[in-house]
């Protein structure tokens, strides 16, 4: 196999491992109160969480920035918990056009810690530091693809919901938030670094 496309299965395993189910976690969190008809606004918030942990994975792969793993590990779940308040707070509001630019920056911002926590995996597995470029675009590009796959699983779980099981949108929206809540609750006090 080609080690571009080697790195391109390690990120994707990465992200779609049950294992490290806290970036899946997050994404649920992110989509929970999405509708199908919304992919458009859906795809580039996901968008804006991928160039955000690309962004920072490159810069921790280079050396550029380095973060206590312990501090990144605490910060992770934060990002769940934060996207969980703000689905049920703001319900109402956080899917309007008014409120997107803040949703877009905040997935950018949250991106840049769970890229951090990328960095920690994507050190470890690094065959070759010398050539570290296509390495990191291929194991970008996997969790991109795994990330695509998740959204793609969420969004399909929310339509049988609301279509198949005559869901009430805001019912699964709290339902959701509220379950991430309380798991980023728990991940939150096993990864507290003080």
């Amino acid at each position: 196999m080609h080690p571009f496309f080697f790195y391109v299965q390690l990120g994707f395993e990465h992200i779609s491992d049950l294992a490290g189910y806290d970036h899946i976690l997050f994404l649920v969190a992110l989509c929970a109160v999405y509708r199908l008809a919304q992919w458009k606004s859906l795809l580039i918030l996901v968008t804006a969480f991928t160039v955000g942990h690309s962004l920072t994975l490159a810069l921790t792969a280079f050396g550029l920035l380095t973060v206590r793993s312990e501090i990144i590990e605490f910060l992770i779940p934060a990002t769940i918990f934060l996207t969980a308040i703000f689905n049920v707070v703001n319900y109402e509001d956080t899917i309007s056009r008014e409120t997107l630019p803040r949703r877009y920056l905040a997935a950018l911002f949250f991106g840049f810690i769970h890229g951090m926590g990328f960095s920690h995996y994507f050190r470890a597995l690094l065959i070759d530091e010398s050539a570290i470029l296509l390495p990191l675009l291929g194991f970008n590009i996997g969790i991109e693809l795994g990330q695509l796959l998740v959204v793609f699983c969420i969004v399909g779980s929310v339509f049988i919901c609301l279509h198949l099981f005559r869901m009430r949108h805001r019912d699964w929206s709290i339902f959701i938030s509220g379950g991430a809540f309380g798991l980023s609750l728990m991940l939150m006090y096993e990864t507290k670094f003080w």
